[in-house]
């Protein structure tokens, strides 16, 4: 039987994988409201905004926030840390946490980003098949 408490919990990176195709690749496409929003941004917001196009890197830091918000971990068995570590347990614990939930951000965003190609093919070869019934 398996334990509960040791199997991965997918739910962070989920909602952070959903945040940064919300952010970076359909907001964007709405109309230019959101992109005069962001150029409007003070020029440390409108760095970080460059920079975290990257799922991973922006990955990482939304997973922060997400656990601070929810407390649930990617991999429970971090809750535990040994007492060795004491102090600085808590931190250690966050930080791998969320570099493997940023780790399963990259690797949706990159499964997203091969599955779009075929498919969009796929929508277009369709079309084109039922203009030429007509």
């Amino acid at each position: 039987m398996i334990d509960s408490t040791e199997t991965i919990n997918f739910s962070a990176a989920l909602i952070g994988l959903t945040l940064h195709i919300l952010i970076w690749e359909k907001l964007p496409d709405w109309g230019t409201w959101f992109t005069a929003l962001i150029n409007k941004l003070p020029k440390p917001a409108a760095y970080l905004y460059d920079a975290w196009h990257c799922p991973y890197c922006f990955g990482f830091w939304i997973a922060l926030c997400l656990h601070g918000i929810t407390q649930q971990f990617t991999l429970p068995s971090l809750q535990v840390m040994p007492s060795v570590i004491s102090i600085a347990a808590v931190p250690i614990a966050w930080f791998l946490d969320a570099l493997v939930t940023a780790l399963f951000i990259y690797v949706g965003s990159l499964l997203l980003k091969a599955l779009a190609g075929p498919a969009l093919s796929g929508h277009q070869q369709l079309m084109a098949f039922k203009q030429s019934q007509k």
